[in-house]
């Protein structure tokens, strides 16, 4: 990997990510934030590299920038979790953001997330409102990985997918990779064939929703706000992130002296998460069933105000999908409980300075198939 030059007497800030940067997702919406901080930042100067494997791969280019001079390097993929904290370790004086996991330390490294399990769940109504206009009630949803923040965003959109469809099943599939452009289309002709007529990606292209587009039937994709580019009519929405105003207010903070490492979980009512076609200035797309709009909007302005949150949408009574009773009526998930938080993945990961979680989210709610399984992960 060719390691980006620094420019003398700037704030140089690397970026690494696990796809490439015309993704139409995950990377590509990191990338807009990377160009929102060049452009809105004091002296700032950025670079990146693209498609990095998770783990040792990751670990030696995460190295190269620290040794480079980069002052601050986010890292944005679950699987640079642990060689973040190793080289953060190294490098005492470089601040080191870690994207998506649950380790931190007191000086240099921290981590940031935020609640797309809102976004999801408001996709999950639109996808149920189309599923019972399509006559199939099935819905089909593409899960990367058998990890806590998957199993929360399928959870909560089979949920929001019960609130306006009560009789609707949701079908998933694992993928065990973000980016394979193969394996997301070929999940999405399973779940196709299998009589689903609306298809939600977990993973990071497009390819999903143009599956469903080629049967003439809709999809909703992920990550960025450009995912359905070219995909309009077959396209309901696309929850997708904003990390530009959040990674500008990290770097300003390492720039005045004043950045601490945080656990940082931002919400609706943050501003970092969007719901295509619903945000200022944008239209639904037009395959959205007009009789879900104005509850969709209800729900997300209440999110943005901060009436309605990822604790809300995780309170009892919730079954899983064999009927069980997993959150008893009146309890609302900790953010632990949303995180996955056990003693045994904590210890596993070296995770230190959170209360370990109680209903861990390790279940499938009501409303997806009966037959449907949280696989190992290896």
């Amino acid at each position: 990997y060719q390691i980006p030059a620094i420019e003398e007497g700037k704030t140089n800030v690397a970026f690494v990510y696990v796809g490439p940067i015309g993704d139409g997702g995950w990377t590509y919406a990191h990338n807009q934030g990377r160009e929102y901080l060049e452009q809105h930042g004091n002296n700032v100067h950025t670079a990146y590299l693209e498609s990095i494997p998770e783990g040792a791969d990751a670990e030696r280019v995460i190295r190269a920038l620290a040794r480079q001079g980069f002052d601050v390097i986010f890292t944005t993929s679950f699987g640079y979790m642990d060689p973040t904290a190793t080289v953060a370790e190294e490098f005492p004086d470089t601040a080191f953001i870690h994207v998506s996991g649950q380790k931190k330390n007191d000086t240099n490294f921290g981590n940031v997330f935020g609640a797309m399990e809102e976004m999801k769940y408001l996709a999950g109504m639109i996808a149920g409102a189309k599923a019972a206009e399509d006559g199939s009630k099935r819905v089909g949803i593409i899960a990367p990985f058998p990890i806590a923040e998957v199993i929360r965003l399928s959870n909560a959109a089979a949920l929001g997918m019960r609130r306006t469809c009560p009789d609707c099943v949701m079908d998933i599939r694992w993928i065990f990779t973000w980016f394979d452009p193969v394996k997301e289309r070929e999940a999405a002709e399973s779940m196709l064939d299998a009589g689903a007529t609306v298809i939600i990606t977990g993973a990071d292209t497009p390819g999903p929703v143009q599956a469903a587009a080629e049967r003439g039937l809709t999809g909703i994709a992920y990550d960025s706000d450009n995912a359905c580019a070219g995909l309009e009519s077959n396209c309901l929405t696309v929850p997708y992130w904003i990390w530009g105003p959040v990674y500008l207010d990290i770097v300003e903070q390492v720039q005045a002296g004043t950045w601490k490492p945080t656990d940082f979980y931002g919400s609706t009512a943050d501003g970092m998460l969007g719901l295509y076609g619903f945000m200022e200035g944008q239209t639904p797309y037009p395959s959205v069933p007009e009789s879900v709009i104005p509850e969709v909007k209800d729900v997300l302005a209440k999110m943005k105000a901060g009436e309605f949150t990822r604790f809300d949408i995780f309170t009892g009574p919730i079954k899983d999908n064999q009927g069980n009773e997993v959150i008893p009526d009146g309890v609302s998930l900790t953010q632990s409980d949303l995180e996955g938080l056990s003693e045994g993945y904590m210890q596993a990961f070296g995770i230190t300075g959170r209360e370990p979680c109680t209903i861990c989210m390790n279940f499938l709610v009501e409303g997806f198939d009966p037959t449907a399984e949280i696989p190992p992960l290896e």
